[in-house]
């Protein structure tokens, strides 16, 4: 039985123009909670941009890949990096590799440079409703820090995924959120483990759980789910022989319409 849904943003439940089908949404997150089933929103985002999205519904956020937990307004848990550690990658990227574009994921809010181009402060802004400008990376505000986001040309960067992997995989791993996009997050706190200390809780198991994804990383969220769907539209070939199921594009809102006719129909049925 399905107890609870989890669901990625980009490329998964949000259309190519970041946009969903509110109504029809709204009359499906109602019948869900109705028969107390838990809705998930688990993303590569920021938990402020997630409640941006979804407004003041009673409902689950696992953002940052996995390393934060909502439960509506609350604080549910997080686990952040070891701070020298996270500062020795943040110095290897920005000053070794000369990379400013970077994303400087905390608890409280995300960290961009101050001096950095406007078309990246604006994508910045978009994806991170809780950003702050800031002179240097080698003085980082007072938070808990929990990812780094970034966007490399792999032709200027050709072997920068092999290095910090040569350099940090102790300490950092790398995954896609699509295309050019890498989030490094600590090793282990993925969605699928934030996923699994939720079913935990809530006493349930990967039997119960159904979820949607299109990227690498959701990958493991994917094969925790007994009822696990990749959307057609997906890039990620290794993700199709993951998931169970194939659930239409994003742009035909396919989320919606696999929990209408394989949650709701049979919730309609008993």
């Amino acid at each position: 039985m399905i107890k609870a849904i989890a669901v990625d943003m980009d490329g998964t439940f949000l259309d190519s123009k970041k946009n969903y089908d509110q109504d029809r949404f709204e009359s499906i997150f109602q019948k869900l909670k109705a028969q107390d089933i838990k809705f998930i929103a688990a993303s590569g985002n920021q938990y402020a941009k997630l409640k941006s999205i979804f407004g003041q519904r009673d409902m689950l956020f696992v953002a940052e890949n996995g390393a934060v937990i909502y439960e509506g307004n609350t604080l549910y848990d997080y686990c952040a990096f070891d701070r020298k550690q996270y500062q020795s990658v943040i110095d290897y990227l920005n000053i070794e590799r000369g990379i400013d574009n970077l994303i400087v994921c905390g608890l409280n809010s995300a960290y961009i440079l101050k001096d950095t181009a406007e078309m990246f402060k604006e994508v910045a802004h978009f994806y991170y409703h809780q950003l702050e400008e800031i002179d240097s990376f080698q003085q980082l505000p007072e938070d808990e820090y929990v990812k780094i986001a970034l966007n490399i040309d792999r032709r200027t960067h050709p072997t920068l995924d092999q290095d910090l992997n040569d350099y940090f995989s102790e300490n950092v791993k790398l995954v896609s959120s699509g295309h050019d996009s890498i989030d490094l997050i600590i090793p282990g706190m993925t969605k699928g483990n934030a996923l699994q200390r939720l079913l935990t809780k809530w006493d349930m198991t990967g039997d119960n759980l159904m979820a949607f994804g299109d990227a690498n990383n959701d990958l493991d969220m994917l094969q925790l789910a007994k009822h696990s769907y990749v959307m057609k539209n997906s890039d990620d070939k290794s993700l199709f022989d993951i998931a169970n199921h194939i659930a239409p594009s994003n742009d035909e809102q396919g989320v919606l319409t696999v929990i209408e006719e394989n949650v709701l129909t049979a919730i309609r049925k008993e």
